[in-house]
């Protein structure tokens, strides 16, 4: 697969907190970022994006009095899993993995998300209300992008959300399957599913570095 002047890469959430020793820890989260790092090398428009929670963020189990982790509840704007704390704004676990270093240095632009206690957002494009934008939408159209890959963490999440909303965007989406993790076998297999409804591509990263 030929990489292309419209075509961005948009590196997701590769903080401390969702890999090993963070809070909320994605298994070989640590794994994928030597392998980010080469792909990131081959585009010309890199974008990453960081979770920026506050301590009253309302997916976090703690402000919830009774209810665990990974439970889900219901919101003003639906559904929502609780989590551990995690990407406290100015924490070292909010901060990029120091194995990501090259990739951040060429990144045009970082678009936080989560910093609304009201609201958790996985998408890179909108908070969890598909409402409220993060401007990266906006972004990508003024750089002349038709086409997004990504990876990161976590790809039955915030991998999966961000590239289901760039379909619905008018991207073409494409997620390099093994420069992401997953958190759990079934919401990846979900993710799976919704790809192939949506038309969302996955393809390994041998696919571009020929």
């Amino acid at each position: 697969m030929k990489i292309s002047g419209t075509d961005a890469l948009l590196v997701i959430d590769p903080q401390n907190d969702f890999c090993e020793g963070g809070s909320l820890a994605v298994a070989d989260g640590a794994g994928i970022m030597p392998l980010i790092n080469r792909l990131a090398e081959r585009f010309d428009r890199v974008i990453l994006t960081q979770d920026w929670h506050t301590p009253d963020q309302i997916s976090f189990a703690s402000n919830h009095p009774g209810t665990a982790p990974f439970t889900e509840i219901e919101v003003a704007y639906g559904r929502q899993m609780l989590w551990p704390e995690h990407c406290l704004q100015g924490s070292p676990g909010a901060d990029f993995h120091p194995d990501v270093a090259p990739t951040m240095q060429k990144a045009l632009a970082v678009i936080r998300k989560g910093y609304n206690p009201a609201v958790d957002s996985y998408s890179g494009f909108f908070e969890n209300d598909h409402r409220t934008p993060t401007g990266l939408a906006g972004l990508l159209r003024d750089l002349g992008v038709t086409r997004v890959f990504l990876a990161g963490l976590a790809f039955d999440y915030c991998v999966r959300f961000t590239a289901e909303d760039a379909v619905r965007q008018g991207f073409e989406a494409v997620v390099i399957a093994d420069a992401s993790r997953a958190i759990a076998p079934q919401t990846e297999t979900a993710a799976r599913d919704s790809f192939r409804a949506l038309g969302v591509a996955e393809i390994k990263a041998a696919a571009l570095m020929g």
